[in-house]
C-alpha cells in the first residue's frame, strides 16, 4: 500500500502521507523526603519517599519507520536540549539507552508496531538525582502506545515502567505521590497548590549505585530500621500547599553520602540558605540541589542571589502532571 493511501491514514503515516510522529513530555522529580532501609538480600534497598513532579521536563518525539521491523528502535539527542554538550555525549544512543528499552516493551505487546526513531531533547540533569533519564522512558512508553495505537491505560504503562526501574512509574503518573518498596509501590498524595523551588545543578554527575554503596559505608555497623512510612507533616504541608509548613520535613538520607563523594555540595547548601531559601537539600541521590521558596517571586530572588554568585539555578512548581502528549500549533 502507497504512503498516503486511505488505508493508512489511521497508521504509520498522517493525513498527508508522511510518517506519523507524537511528541510526549515528562517530568523531572524532586524527593521531599527520603528514608533508606538497610542493603537487603537482594541488593536493593527499601525506601519511603514523597516524590514531587516539578516543571523541567524530558521531550521524546516518536517517529514511524514504516516498513521496517517494530525490533528497529534507533535514538538520537536534539539540538534543542539545553545541556552541555559533554554531558550529552556520554548518552548511550543504543539498546541500553532507557528511552529505546521502553520502545521496544511496547512493540513486544503491540500488533500493529513497526520500527520508530526516538529523538529526546534533554533538559533534565544526567546523573542528577531528578530521574531524566526515567522520564525519558516514560515519555517513550506513552509516544510509542499513541503511535501504535496499543490502547495500553496509565496503569499498563506503569507496569512496563516498573521493568525499566522504579522511577519510571512516578514519571508516568506525575504529580506528588508517597514511594515505598523500592520507590515504585505508589500512592498519590494531594498537593492541589503548587509549591515553588529553586534547583541548582552541577557540572558533573553522581551515579546513583554508587551514593547507595557510600551511605551503606557510612552506616557500617550502624542498626538502620526499615522505613515504614513518610512524615504525616509533609502530606499535610503538601495539601495545605503550605511552604512554611513543610521546609523543617524536608530530609533525604542519601544526603550525607552524596556530600562525601561531593564536598562541594556543602558550599551549595549554604549558598541557598544564605540567599533566603527556607531550606535547601539534596535530590535523591544528587548533585541536584532542591531550595523550597515561600511562593513564585521569592523563588526568582533566590535564583537572582545564586545567579550572580556564579550558580547555574533554575526556579521550578511542582506538583506538574505525568509524561502527556505535546500537541503542535
Amino acid at each position: 500500500m502507497r504512503a498516503g493511501d486511505p488505508g493508512e491514514l489511521s497508521g504509520d503515516y498522517d493525513w498527508a502521507g508522511r510518517p506519523r510522529h507524537i511528541r510526549v513530555k515528562a517530568p523531572g522529580k524532586i524527593n521531599a523526603s527520603f528514608k533508606v532501609g538497610p542493603l537487603r538480600a537482594d541488593g536493593y534497598h527499601s525506601v519511603a519517599s514523597t516524590y514531587l513532579a516539578v516543571s523541567l521536563y524530558e521531550e521524546v518525539t516518536a517517529t514511524a519507520k514504516p516498513g521496517t521491523p517494530a525490533s528497529e528502535v534507533t535514538v538520537s539527542i536534539s539540538k534543542d536540549s539545553s545541556l552541555a554538550p559533554h554531558l550529552l555525549a556520554g548518552i548511550p544512543l543504543d539498546g541500553s539507552n532507557l528511552a529505546v528499552r521502553a520502545a521496544r516493551l511496547v512493540a513486544d505487546i503491540s500488533e500493529h508496531a513497526c520500527g520508530v526513531h526516538l529523538e529526546i531533547s534533554k533538559h533534565v540533569p544526567i546523573a542528577g538525582g531528578m530521574g531524566g533519564g526515567s522520564a525519558d522512558a516514560a515519555a517513550a512508553l506513552v509516544a510509542c502506545d499513541a503511535l501504535w495505537h496499543a490502547g495500553l491505560s496509565r496503569e499498563e504503562l506503569a507496569l512496563l515502567g516498573a521493568e525499566l526501574g522504579a522511577d519510571v512509574p512516578f514519571a508516568l503518573l506525575g504529580g506528588a505521590a508517597v514511594g515505598l518498596g523500592v520507590g515504585d509501590k505508589l500512592t498519590a498524595a494531594l498537593a492541589p497548590e503548587p509549591l515553588h523551588w529553586v534547583l541548582v545543578f552541577s557540572d558533573d554527575g553522581l551515579s546513583t549505585p554508587v551514593v547507595y554503596g557510600t551511605l551503606d559505608g557510612l552506616r557500617a555497623g550502624v542498626d538502620v530500621a526499615e522505613p515504614a512510612g513518610v512524615d504525616p507533616l509533609i502530606l499535610a504541608a503538601l495539601r495545605a500547599g503550605d511552604a512554611a509548613l513543610l521546609a523543617p520535613c524536608l530530609g533525604n538520607d542519601l544526603q550525607a553520602a552524596a556530600l562525601s563523594l561531593a564536598p562541594g555540595l556543602a558550599t551549595v547548601l549554604q549558598a541557598g540558605i544564605a540567599a533566603g531559601a527556607l531550606t535547601a537539600m539534596v535530590s535523591g541521590s544528587g548533585p541536584t540541589v532542591a531550595m523550597l521558596a515561600a511562593h513564585g517571586r521569592h523563588a526568582s530572588d533566590v535564583v537572582a542571589e545564586l545567579t550572580a554568585a556564579g550558580y547555574d539555578a533554575l526556579a521550578v512548581e511542582g506538583p506538574v502532571h505525568g509524561a502527556h502528549r505535546v500537541f503542535d500549533a
